[in-house]
């Protein structure tokens, strides 16, 4: 029996670098890869050899004949991804599906005499680590891993919902570096107070930039700014007990929450405050959260959306998760003509298909949920938050007065400047070149700074790898700054954070 990818795929591709028989799709440098929403083992040509489960960091891959109920669907979702994709070079090239499959690259060469590299890499969470294992396996560089909090793991720690724990499982990937002998870890460390960039530059021959996009994008709303309104980022660390969130930040005495956004972080946030508390038991949730939600009121979550249900921004294993769920129901508000069109008409790629399958029902907003619900509404912008002391209910575009006690906003991310760095404030990222930091030798950026928040946790394997190349690539050139005139010129304070 082949075997099948599933929901908590990261896409970071490691099972197909080891698949014997080019099986698994897309992979890096072919048409579609780091657009999809996973990747997919094609069942006519997978020898059922398990490699590709040994290799994946998240647990997501499984023989189809033991896949759990929950996840039986996922055998079809693999195959229809090959439908209509052949896999032979030599078919038509004119067909619209026609994907010259190739053999994945995955090499590099160096000098054989290359000296060792002192690399700094600001930032532990995905982006960072990728960096970091490139380098460590790779090379035979020194790695210091600086985080401004005293735990590492940045989204994969803190961002990840605790229901999700087989994505969790990659921080345990990369948990290993942090103890292997070529790396220093300085944690509790922040760049522009602790130690300037300057400083981490002159004692390493690079420093790779992995800060994120840590900002979260504001509604410029009036009200926006009334207690009981918060941004997604005061959920997720709630519920994942970051260390700057405190217990009490989410108010979940509300029966009504809603949040502005569809995408994976709305849907975790939608799922995680519906949940049933001893559906969180053996996960890795904040202590303060299942005492929360058994002492709360939410019996309903409502997700706004400015566009139809065709334009969806979650991905099609986050919305096949939701609907699956049992005791909770999930709806969409049919309350707009163009939203029973685009149901009832063709699907425009996965999610939208899942969500066409969806129960509908034109909701009362003055009636009470019966049950917990969940309950999408599209074509329903925002346009003020109403309330005194506090947020009371969310005026929309279309006209409509949702009563809600608690908003959550959750619009995207945008990075914010780092001290010493050129800044593009229009796009949120360090201006760059493949990694390179423009007018900045030996400075190079990965991940979300490098990019914009695009891309799930595998997208900074392939963006690191072109990140890594540059820094190497500089380094054979000769183009990386002499330290060498330098040898201790911040002993005070980056000497004594070293040390310690």
């Amino acid at each position: 029996m082949p075997f099948a990818i599933t929901q908590t795929c990261c896409t970071d591709a490691s099972c197909v670098s080891v698949c014997p028989v080019n099986c698994i799709h897309p992979a890096p440098g072919e048409p579609d890869f780091g657009t999809t929403d996973m990747l997919y083992v094609d069942p006519r040509t997978c020898i059922d050899c398990g490699a590709c489960a040994d290799a994946c960091p998240v647990d997501a891959v499984f023989p189809v004949e033991r896949l759990s109920a929950s996840l039986a669907g996922y055998a079809q979702v693999n195959a229809d991804f090959y439908a209509a994709r052949p896999v032979s070079a030599a078919a038509e090239e004119g067909s619209p599906t026609f994907h010259a499959w190739q053999q994945p690259t995955f090499t590099r060469t160096l000098p054989a005499d290359m000296a060792p590299l002192e690399v700094a890499v600001v930032g532990t969470g995905p982006a960072g680590m990728y960096a970091a294992q490139d380098l460590l396996l790779h090379t035979s560089s020194r790695v210091t891993l600086v985080d401004r909090l005293d735990t590492p793991g940045g989204l994969v720690r803190f961002g990840v919902a605790p229901d999700h724990p087989s994505t969790k499982r990659i921080g345990e990937m990369f948990a290993r570096f942090h103890r292997h002998p070529r790396v220093r870890l300085l944690l509790g460390t922040e760049v522009g107070s602790d130690v300037t960039a300057d400083e981490l530059a002159r004692r390493h021959d690079a420093v790779v930039w992995a800060v994120g996009a840590p900002v979260p994008k504001d509604l410029d709303l009036p009200g926006a700014g009334l207690p009981g309104s918060i941004a997604a980022d005061t959920v997720v660390g709630w519920y994942n007990g970051h260390p700057e969130v405190p217990a009490d930040a989410v108010d979940t005495s509300v029966s009504r929450v809603v949040v502005v956004g569809t995408g994976n972080v709305a849907i975790d946030v939608a799922r995680v405050l519906t949940a049933r508390p001893d559906d969180l038991a053996g996960t890795p949730v904040a202590a303060h959260v299942p005492p929360a939600l058994r002492a709360g009121a939410i019996r309903e979550v409502v997700l706004l959306a400015r566009r139809g249900p065709e334009a969806v921004a979650a991905t099609a294993p986050e919305l096949r998760e939701l609907l699956g769920r049992s005791g909770v129901d999930v709806l969409v508000d049919e309350h707009d003509p163009r939203i029973t069109e685009s149901l009832d008409g063709p699907a425009v790629g996965a999610a939208h298909a899942l969500l066409q399958g969806a129960a509908r029902e034109k909701i009362d907003w003055s009636v009470p949920a019966e049950r917990p619900r969940v309950v999408f509404r599209f074509h329903s912008a925002p346009e003020r938050f109403e309330g005194s002391a506090r947020v009371q209910a969310v005026h929309t575009a279309d006209g409509a007065v949702v009563p809600a006690g608690l908003v959550v906003r959750s619009v995207g991310h945008r990075g914010r400047p780092v001290p010493g760095l050129p800044f593009d404030d229009e796009r949120g990222v360090v201006p760059n070149d493949a990694g390179r930091v423009e007018g900045r030798p030996g400075h190079y950026v990965v991940g979300w700074i490098k990019r914009g928040p695009s891309g799930g946790i595998g997208a900074n394997r392939t963006c690191a790898a072109e990140t890594i190349g540059s820094l190497l690539d500089d380094a054979v050139a000769g183009r990386l700054p002499d330290r060498s005139g330098h040898p201790s010129p911040v002993r005070s304070v980056l000497h004594r954070l070293l040390r310690s």
